[in-house]
């Protein structure tokens, strides 16, 4: 087994906006996964690792953004197990100058650090990752490898985020997550028990999240999206949201990562104050990880004179 998993105890939060302190709120750390394979990307590769190394696979294939938590993770598996790992990367400009951007972009710099050979390609060629075509012309390039799509979410992935939840955590009336490509809170709809509900908080603008969730999901309809909370699109972000991840940061020393978690809990935290749960009800908010992300984003918000997020965070 490549990826042991590890006991997470959920952490009992004392965050103190008016009207919320005798609210029950949890979260489990699964960013303490791993140091660098975090999260739910460490959920969504253990499954897909052991099925590549059963099929005597020696490349990884994947795609990401620039700044993808993703990638990252990709690499650092790749790099930890013994995989060559390949990044298909959006935005062929990024290849203009890799030097400058290896220098100015984290996320990058520490999958090539890791190992990952970067291939850039333009957003319009990016469209069609997806198809046979284009899938073959990679082959072709770069020969045997095996592929794991964008985000990692595939039913590999869900069978691993449906470890997330556990017997113990059969006590919270609500599991609350972070979305992105769906399948972590895919997982978690199929592994919560009857009396429990699911909110997911989508991290982008987004119409096609219900049909990409029913995909994997086992015909259950205890869950519903929070679409509220995407602060204008995904790794849309502004002070109000910045000034939260740092207030909670200070108050429960729990670093949130400002494309997902944050607005997650940004969006629970609201919830509350609107009197949407009951007094009663417990409430485990898991956190995904994805604290790499911080350092490009601080980077963004300095560009647009912004306050930044503070991190003691050492990822790299």
């Amino acid at each position: 087994m490549l990826l042991p998993l590890k006991k997470i105890k959920n952490q009992k939060i004392s965050y103190r906006p008016k009207g919320f302190e005798s609210t029950s709120l949890w979260i489990k750390r699964e960013d303490l996964l791993h140091a660098h394979i975090s999260g739910n990307k460490y959920r969504k590769l253990r499954y897909n690792l052991e099925r590549a190394k059963e099929e005597n696979f020696k490349t990884l294939l994947t795609f990401g953004g620039a700044f993808s938590n993703h990638i990252a993770a990709t690499a650092a598996a790749g790099k930890e197990f013994g995989f060559t790992t390949i990044g298909v990367i959006r935005g062929d400009e990024l290849a203009t100058n890799l030097q400058q951007t290896l220098r100015t972009n984290p996320t990058l710099a520490f999958a090539h650090k890791s190992g990952m050979q970067l291939k850039f390609i333009d957003r319009n060629s990016y469209r069609l990752k997806h198809t046979e075509a284009f899938i073959k012309g990679l082959q072709d390039e770069f020969g045997s490898f095996y592929l794991i799509p964008e985000g990692g979410t595939n039913e590999l992935a869900v069978k691993g985020c449906e470890e997330i939840v556990t017997d113990e955590d059969s006590k919270f009336d609500y599991i609350c997550a972070a979305i992105g490509t769906g399948g972590t809170i895919s997982g978690i709809i199929n592994s919560v028990k009857s009396h429990q509900k699911v909110l997911g908080f989508p991290a982008l603008k987004e119409n096609f999240l219900h049909k990409e969730i029913n995909k994997y999901v086992c015909n259950k309809e205890n869950w519903q999206l929070q679409r509220s909370y995407n602060f204008g699109g995904f790794a849309k972000i502004n002070k109000e949201l910045v000034d939260f991840i740092n207030d909670f940061k200070e108050q429960t020393n729990v670093q949130l990562d400002p494309i997902y978690t944050g607005k997650m809990l940004f969006g629970l935290v609201d919830l509350i104050k609107k009197g949407f749960f009951k007094e009663e009800e417990k409430i485990l908010a898991i956190h995904t990880g994805g604290i790499q992300g911080i350092d490009g984003m601080n980077q963004r918000l300095k560009n647009k004179n912004l306050p930044t997020i503070k991190t003691n965070h050492d990822w790299y």
